[in-house]
């Protein structure tokens, strides 16, 4: 088990912290940074006039109209407030790791909850609504825009969908996830 921390001031790096099994370029896995990383990409296309967050999911994803999600803005997905925190349908492991598949089944459900009323954490669908907005709008995915739109111009070392020359990097993850 190891840990690190960077600290940059000015635009400088300023401490550079590991230890344990950690080395100085060590991945590990990150899972729900990933959401402010897809909010960031969303936002740059709100900033350059390609997504309008009070415009209805359905003007770019029109088989989300379903369900009573016609009227459902985009700002809903960014704030958990759409009433989709997991699929209407049951799920096969099969099923999220297949992104046409799974943005069906979250087109096809029912809001667990009147949309706009309340807040309820979308900790496997938020990447799945709003990449799958994003996609509809630019052609790429939520992946392939984080890479073109963060790391590569910041130089950071983050992805969705890591290259396989990369694995052997990744901090293995201690104690897993178990069904």
């Amino acid at each position: 088990v190891g840990a690190a921390t960077a600290i940059h001031h000015d635009g400088r790096l300023v401490v550079d912290l590991w230890g344990g099994t950690y080395r100085p370029d060590t991945l590990q896995l990150v899972f729900s940074t990933t959401k402010g990383w897809t909010a960031a990409v969303a936002n740059l296309l709100v900033e350059r006039g390609q997504l309008d967050l009070d415009a209805p999911v359905a003007s770019y994803w029109p088989e989300f109209a379903q369900q009573g999600k016609e009227a459902i803005p985009v700002r809903w997905l960014l704030t958990h407030q759409a009433g989709l925190a997991y699929p209407g349908q049951p799920c096969e492991l099969a099923d999220v790791l297949d992104w046409d598949r799974i943005t069906a089944k979250l087109a096809a459900s029912a809001p667990l909850w009147e949309p706009g009323t309340a807040h309820g954490y979308h900790a496997v669908t938020f990447g799945f609504l709003v990449g799958e907005v994003l996609r509809r709008i630019t052609g790429r995915t939520v992946g392939e825009l984080i890479c073109a739109e963060l790391r590569e111009p910041r130089g950071l070392d983050a992805w969705i969908g890591l290259p396989e020359s990369q694995e052997p990097r990744v901090e293995p993850l201690v104690g897993g996830i178990t069904p």
